[in-house]
């Protein structure tokens, strides 16, 4: 004997499908405002007697908008003390360089408490600027 067996057929509701396309251009949006790291807006401050500094495993940024950026990587300056003392680990006293970039128009509350992570994790920090032009 033989069992009829029912056959099913699903149907997909239109609204998931509104959803579905709903979640796909938050998506894309997101993307599309992601920025490029490339781009950071930095211009250097301006010294008479400036020296060269050798390599260096670290390096912060802080641009034209006042963000912080570990290394090319935007950070927080809550985390940044640890960030650095991570990657430096265990190098020795010479080799504890923390290269600090900052734009000329930054405000002092901005850099003050990246020269205080920096001092925290054990850096050397060296500042980078232009030699200024004499005219």
């Amino acid at each position: 004997m033989k069992i009829q067996r029912k056959t099913a057929r699903a149907d997909i509701p239109s609204l998931c499908m509104g959803d579905i396309a709903f979640n796909l251009l938050i998506f894309f949006v997101i993307l599309a405002r992601a920025q490029d790291e490339s781009h950071l807006q930095w211009q250097p401050a301006h010294a008479s007697d400036v020296q060269n500094t050798g390599h260096s495993k670290v390096s912060v940024l802080i641009d034209k908008d006042e963000k912080v950026y570990l290394n090319g990587q935007p950070v927080g300056i809550m985390q940044l003390a640890s960030r650095i003392e991570a990657i430096l680990l265990d190098s020795p006293q010479g080799e504890r360089t923390v290269l600090l970039k900052v734009h000329r128009e930054s405000k002092a509350i901005i850099f003050e408490p990246v020269i205080e992570a920096v001092s925290e994790a054990g850096g050397s920090l060296f500042h980078i600027v232009e030699k200024q032009n004499e005219s």
